[in-house]
């Protein structure tokens, strides 16, 4: 049993593809490899077998649906079962939001929470119109 990557930072990530056994590469995972090894932002990949690849990097310089790119435009095809396409499309919102997040400077809450207070009907309102606001 393999135990769990301890993670020091909230953007770095871990993560195993899967290839299709189907492809005329037999060993897509160690092709992948030496081509990802090599790209900014990733921290390590190494081959688990012929079709897993297992891999670190850095959310802040790249992300899984960049790396994927990548290892389509080389010619390499991921293993796209029903459970495999359903991960990575939830890893891709998931990081997609967290970059989205680390590049915002205004915490997005606070817009939410501000919107809310202006709707509620409360105390603090002048209920005067604009031009009697004005002359008193």
């Amino acid at each position: 049993m393999r135990e769990p990557v301890v993670m020091d930072s909230d953007t770095l990530r871990a993560r195993e593809l899967t290839f299709c056994p189907l492809h005329p590469d037999a060993d897509q995972a160690h092709t992948a490899a030496q081509l990802l090894a090599a790209l900014p932002g990733v921290l390590a990949a190494e081959a688990q077998a012929p079709t897993q690849l297992a891999i670190r990097y850095d959310l802040r310089a790249i992300c899984l649906l960049d790396l994927e790119h990548v290892l389509d435009d080389a010619g390499l095809h991921l293993d796209n079962s029903l459970l495999q396409r359903l991960k990575r499309a939830l890893i891709h919102y998931t990081e997609e939001t967290l970059r989205a997040n680390l590049a915002s400077d205004e915490d997005p809450t606070r817009q939410v929470f501000v919107h809310r207070y202006r709707r509620l009907r409360h105390g603090c309102r002048d209920r005067r119109p604009d031009h009697w606001r004005h002359y008193l």
